[in-house]
């Protein structure tokens, strides 16, 4: 684990070190088990920050499921665009089901906003939100999240699938932006 990393013309200084991710990701799929118990889920994955959450979480999963992957995107850059850009859409029958979006951050919320109409159009049973980061002071939107791995506050982050512009998803650990 690195103190200090420099991504692009950023500097980032550790935040979250991977094993305090495991241990979230590992509570996080701990409920998931206890409260769907006897129910067959379809995870729905929010690419593309989210393959490295979703990879671990279905690890600790024990119910039967199915998995499936949709981008949805909000973020240029370091800052929120404020709009929605549907770039790859829902393939799944989702009529009747129980989902679980994945999602690595929510901060504005607007995306999933948009990922919840979508789904309630296509009369989903039910909907349970899965985000490893929640950034309240950035939220701006009116839903509940079920499962929230950790709360942190609006600073920009990378590492474990979080990006900037496109660079440092790979990262095990997740970094702040330096001051």
């Amino acid at each position: 684990m690195k103190k200090k990393i420099k991504v692009r013309d950023k500097e980032f200084d550790i935040f979250i070190p991977a094993a305090d991710i495991d241990r979230k990701v590992g509570r996080i799929a701990e409920s998931i088990n206890t409260d769907l118990k006897g129910k067959v889920p379809l995870f729905l994955v929010v690419l593309n920050g989210a393959f490295m959450f979703a990879a671990d979480l279905m690890k600790k999963i024990d119910l039967e499921n199915n998995i499936s992957f949709v981008k949805l995107s909000s973020y240029t850059g370091t800052r929120s665009s404020q709009v929605v850009n549907e770039l790859i859409g829902l393939t799944e029958v989702v009529k009747g089901r129980t989902v679980i979006i994945v999602e690595d951050i929510i901060d504005t919320g607007l995306t999933m906003q948009r990922m919840l109409e979508i789904l309630h159009e296509q009369e989903v049973a039910e909907v349970r939100i899965a985000a490893l980061i929640f950034k309240p002071g950035a939220f701006r939107a009116n839903y509940k999240i079920d499962y929230i791995g950790m709360e942190i506050p609006n600073d920009f982050i990378l590492g474990y699938g979080l990006d900037y512009d496109g660079f440092g998803r790979n990262l095990p650990d997740i970094y702040k932006i330096s001051e």
